[in-house]
């Protein structure tokens, strides 16, 4: 996003209009204001400044229907998608390409997390859109929306997919399991000439041996015990668009003599038959094995790696490309909630040590984490504590104490969860106290009631924390019941009596 991009605001409301700048000044947000008669002449002004409109967030309409309005807009600029705010009458007759822009609505009382979470998500479609189509060849937006990324590998993959998608030759993707190399393959098939024809993919490592020539070449009746009728296999299947060899690595020495045949004569002959069957089908191949060090084994046939090899694309592993983890739960989630799977969403402590996990799964992890999340967490949101244990980073000290960064992400985590954004002004003062009172709460709930073991987590004196515990008539949870559960019973007991008579004293003082 260029560092001038603004928000444009689009509010026939001034009272309602005020309030929705202020709010969004407060995120740290430059908008631009403008009816909805009038948006057009305010935003050639602000171009004249070189000021860009990534998102327009529309709020009240009384001059303009919605349906007009959105129409203009897609007019003006196709990659500017819409937030819209209270409720806006939505036509069944909308045009599609209007509704897929419309990435969020939000209710009146804007909360904290769900405004943030929709201008990310609008500004993530605004980026994507941009540099999608700045791609020679690329056919439709949505075609690369699955390769999320910022990073620089995403990105030179996403250029060698520019230069070879509507090219007819071979092309040979790489890469861990979970990368996301069908991914690949689908989308240079939906941007090549071949788009309108099929694709066809099948997993050399997941037919038995002995059925793999049938499911490719297809069989002829009584070709074999079983064959009670002829079949088509899937390069008949494929004709005229595209095969897609998931895990070639898999395929054995014998298919690969074959396949050798196929890509250099194109054609073949089904089981059991004499007929030569002509093939005009394009090979994309995968495989997350190293082939050259299996051609030295005498595993796979150097001639065969030569003709799929033609335009290698390696798909980076997902622990190279940490820095696309937010951009990649923004689209999945997305995805989930398109297809009626629930929805979920991070704080930003959880993403931060989501960043930094090794990913051995990569993408298909990361797709099974944010299933289970909704799952577990239907429409809230997640953070650290929340997270299972091998996601956590390990933030243990010598001592076995909490460390700084659990403090930090503590308050984190009660913002987001707690803290609503007001929709016309901020008390800071009320807002930090209210901040604080949430902290030392959970403090106590966590550490069982004991003040002295919260004040350490809280790392702040113990006749502070009695002090706040009474400032805030906070009562410390603790159980007779928790206690005897405990080995440390004697010391907890010893420890709430000290916090009693702190607090008894700190009462007496203040009456």
């Amino acid at each position: 996003m260029s560092e001038t991009s603004r928000i444009l605001l689009i509010d026939d409301d001034p009272e309602s209009s005020q309030n929705l700048e202020t709010v969004l000044s407060f995120l740290g947000e430059s908008t631009i204001s403008a009816h909805s008669d009038n948006w057009q002449r305010v935003v050639s002004v602000a171009g004249e400044l070189n000021d860009e409109a990534t998102v327009a967030l529309i709020g009240k309409c009384t001059h303009t229907p919605l349906e007009k309005l959105l129409d203009e807009l897609y007019q003006w600029e196709a990659a500017v998608p819409y937030v819209l705010v209270g409720e806006h009458p939505i036509s069944g007759s909308l045009n599609e390409d209007l509704l897929s822009r419309i990435t969020a609505i939000l209710p009146v009382n804007l909360s904290y997390q769900p405004l943030l979470d929709a201008l990310h998500k609008a500004k993530v479609f605004h980026e994507h859109f941009n540099r999608l189509r700045n791609y020679e060849g690329v056919r439709d937006y949505s075609m690369f929306r699955s390769l999320v990324g910022e990073s620089d590998a995403v990105q030179q993959v996403r250029y060698m997919m520019g230069q070879v998608a509507n090219k007819e030759v071979s092309v040979l993707i790489t890469g861990e399991s979970g990368t996301g190399k069908e991914v690949i393959a689908r989308n240079l098939h939906l941007n090549s000439s071949r788009a309108e024809k099929p694709f066809v993919p099948i997993n050399c490592g997941a037919i038995p041996r002995e059925l793999l020539e049938s499911e490719l070449f297809g069989h002829e009746k009584g070709a074999f015990t079983g064959a009670v009728a002829a079949r088509i296999g899937r390069f008949e299947l494929a004709e005229g668009g595209t095969l897609f060899l998931d895990e070639i690595g898999d395929m054995p020495l014998s298919m690969q003599v074959k396949m050798l045949r196929v890509l250099q004569e194109r054609s073949f002959e089904r089981v059991g038959g004499v007929t030569t069957i002509k093939s005009d089908v394009r090979i994309l191949a995968a495989t997350h094995k190293d082939l050259e060090v299996m051609i030295e084994q005498g595993d796979f046939r150097q001639d065969l790696y030569y003709r799929l090899n033609v335009f290698p694309i390696e798909m980076p592993p997902l622990r190279e490309r940490g820095a696309d983890i937010p951009l990649l739960l923004n689209e999945l989630i997305s995805i989930m909630e398109t297809e009626n799977r629930g929805s979920v969403r991070f704080n930003s402590a959880a993403i931060t040590s989501l960043r930094k996990y090794s990913w051995p799964g990569n993408v298909r992890e990361l797709a099974n984490l944010i299933e289970r999340m909704a799952i577990l967490y239907p429409h809230g949101i997640v953070g650290l504590n929340e997270l299972p244990e091998n996601f956590r980073p390990l933030n243990k000290g010598p001592d076995e104490k909490l460390g700084l960064g659990n403090v930090e992400e503590e308050v984190d985590s009660t913002k987001t969860e707690s803290t609503m954004l007001p929709p016309q002004s901020l008390d800071l003062k009320e807002y930090l106290a209210r901040l604080e009172k949430d902290l030392i709460e959970k403090a106590l709930k966590d550490c069982g009631g004991v003040v002295a073991r919260a004040a350490d987590r809280l790392n702040i004196p113990r006749t502070t924390l009695v002090e706040k515990v009474r400032k805030y008539s906070l009562q410390r949870k603790s159980s007779t019941a928790d206690a005897d559960s405990k080995p440390e019973a004697t010391q907890e007991s010893d420890s709430s009596e000290g916090d009693e008579a702190d607090l008894d004293s700190a009462g007496s003082a203040k009456s």
